[in-house]
């Protein structure tokens, strides 16, 4: 019997200007480039089993059969791989998340990086990091930005091989804390491939999309000099203008619930009274807001004493997506 197995592990990522509408659905090449920090703590685990005693593909998701949709994305993304390694073996994959999915936590992103990072090592394709970011975008556009460690940068690009995501400062960089107020564990009504494809119905959208650049400008430099402040000014207006499109589509969508924008007054308030924090939001209700080390422990406190915030996670820069020893099967 021949058999190839292999598991990876990769953080979620967030990122402070956003992907957010494609300039190529097939290819996920995104409408403007963006700028993220992976983040550490936070994990999906996938172990990839090949075997030509498998006679289909077989995906286990926390501990449940995947959904169809969920099901046929990884097995598009099995077939990519396969593709490039020239195999026909079939898969059995196992992932595990210890934080929610499909809540606006870039769980597509993690999951997909680690999926990819697996399956090409147990396929024994040897893949660059820029490579193995280009592939994995396929799978989930966002899942580019969390196969590099640290605080990176996608780059549109104008094919698949040169849209791909880079680090551009290191993990210990700079201890920024990301606390997440968790206002909902459920599936969002609308996730964010539809919402991609809705993106460009708003009128809102080509304005948003032609800031970004220099919005992706401000927050590199912003990181590299360790400036909060400017970091946090251009990460709230880029959150607040993806969100505006996303209620200006066609139909339109609503990710904020109530317990969101009260967590968004509630920082505003708070910076003005000397706490420096800001927030921004992925496609879904929970919030990350971002601050000093030194900071964390009380905002996290304020933000749990907020009604409507069922917990709190923090998590700082992490390393990339890589391989490690324990398999899930």
């Amino acid at each position: 019997m021949s058999m190839h197995r292999a598991t990876a592990a990769a953080g979620p990522n967030i990122a402070f200007v956003k992907y957010w509408g494609d300039a190529d659905a097939a290819l996920h090449l995104p409408a403007n480039p963006s700028v993220s920090v992976t983040l550490g703590g936070l994990s999906t685990v996938s172990t990839v089993l090949f075997s030509d005693d498998l006679e289909m593909d077989d995906v286990l998701i926390d501990g449940a059969p995947a959904s169809e949709l969920a099901q046929q994305r990884v097995i598009d993304q099995l077939d990519r791989v396969r593709a490039l390694a020239k195999s026909e073996l079939r898969a059995r994959v196992v992932s595990k998340s210890n934080f929610p999915t499909a809540a606006g936590l870039a769980s597509s992103a993690s999951a997909f990086a680690a999926l990819t990072t697996a399956a090409a090592s147990a396929l024994e394709l040897e893949l660059s990091e820029e490579a193995l970011s280009a592939l994995a975008r396929i799978g989930s556009g966002s899942a580019c930005r969390s196969i590099p460690g640290g605080f990176v940068e996608w780059r549109p690009g104008e094919d698949h091989e040169s849209s791909y995501a880079r680090s551009f400062a290191p993990p210990n960089h700079w201890t920024l804390v990301d606390c997440i107020a968790i206002v909902s564990e459920e599936h969002k009504a609308v996730g964010s491939s539809e919402g991609h494809a809705r993106a460009s119905s708003s009128p809102l959208f080509k304005a948003r999309a032609g800031t970004a650049t220099e919005l992706v400008d401000r927050c590199r430099s912003a990181i590299l000099e360790r400036d909060l402040t400017a970091l946090g000014r251009a990460m709230e207006a880029d959150a607040l203008m993806l969100h505006a499109v996303a209620m200006t589509s066609k139909p339109p969508i609503h990710y904020w619930m109530p317990a969101t924008v009260r967590v968004m007054q509630a920082v505003v308030d708070w910076r003005a009274q000397g706490l420096e924090a800001y927030f921004t939001i992925d496609a879904g209700p929970n919030i990350h807001c971002f601050c000093e080390l030194k900071d964390a422990s009380k905002l996290s406190g304020r933000l749990l004493g907020l009604d409507g915030i069922a917990q709190v996670r923090t998590a700082v820069p992490g390393a990339g997506a890589r391989l490690v020893a324990d398999h899930l099967v």
